[in-house]
């Protein structure tokens, strides 16, 4: 871990003690999964693992040049950590496709597979990453990042990708129809990796949303299908924003511990500047 710690996933191993994994980068800018251990008493990191949980796939695999955290859920005696593997391109700077990992313990982690669960299909053509998946009334349900274009700007190419929806009766094979969960105001062009809770019969979804700068927006739903945008509800005191925060909010994970809700998220240059964790004001 040289630089970054982006995309904070949040585990509970204790009363009051979080275990976080984050996407670190090394010296070649290669992202990789690892954790730390956090006390939410005095938002404390206690302690850093030293090695990669989950690493960079071997060359040419899906996931040579990243294997990020987005989400992970218990079933059975496992845990099942879903991640976006990263691919560079030649067209365009890189692909994304969603990998899982299995541990017994929470800590050690082996890949199910050398190659991805979900990939680009004639749904999602482009790309698919940062998922968030719920166990729900006998269904594994999935709202994820998904491309929907390229388009050339000032020379370069530019990505647009917003949340989708997705199923499965397993958590390992999904179908997906292309259903559309939140998709862009005017201006945006990028919605990335959702947390979704389920509680007080309705679904709550946190995200970022980009159009010169990353913020994260809410949205609620009855279903999991239709959601309204509430991104007026998701305020920060103080309202001034300190300097490792103060140009990009992003990355949102939601959290319940010891009968309080909690964000963990990341700031300025996509996780650069570590991550920050606030607590609900109810």
């Amino acid at each position: 871990m040289c630089t970054h710690a982006a995309l904070p996933l949040i585990t509970m191993v204790s009363d009051g003690s979080a275990r976080v994994l984050v996407g670190g980068r090394d010296d070649q800018g290669r992202g990789q999964t690892g954790f730390v251990d956090l006390s939410l008493r005095d938002a404390r990191v206690t302690a850093v693992m030293p090695d990669p949980v989950v690493r960079v796939g071997e060359l040419g695999t899906f996931d040579d040049r990243g294997a990020l955290p987005s989400c992970m859920l218990k079933v059975d005696s496992r845990w099942l950590l879903f991640y976006t593997g990263v691919m560079l391109g030649q067209t365009v700077p890189f692909y994304y496709a969603v990998g899982v990992a299995v541990s017994e313990d929470g800590e050690r982690f082996e890949k199910i597979s050398q190659a991805p669960i979900l990939d680009r299909n004639e749904v999602d053509p482009y790309l698919v990453a940062s998922p968030c998946v719920l166990h729900d009334e006998g269904r594994y349900r999935m709202w994820y990042m998904s491309g929907v274009r390229w388009t050339m700007e000032d020379g370069r190419p530019k990505h647009y990708y917003h949340i989708r929806y997705a199923e499965s009766p397993d958590g390992l094979n999904w179908k997906r129809d292309g259903h559309v969960c939140i998709d862009f105001k005017p201006g945006e062009y990028a919605i990335a990796r959702p947390s979704v809770v389920r509680d007080r019969g309705r679904y709550r979804m946190w995200f970022p949303y980009r159009g010169d700068r990353y913020k994260i927006g809410y949205a609620e739903s009855s279903d999991g299908l239709t959601w309204e945008r509430m991104d007026e509800q998701v305020t920060f005191a103080p309202t001034k924003p300190a300097a490792w925060e103060d140009d990009m909010q992003c990355y949102p994970w939601i959290f319940d511990a010891d009968g309080e809700r909690y964000m963990a998220y990341n700031g300025n240059d996509y996780g650069l500047t570590g991550f920050g964790l606030a607590r609900l004001e109810r």
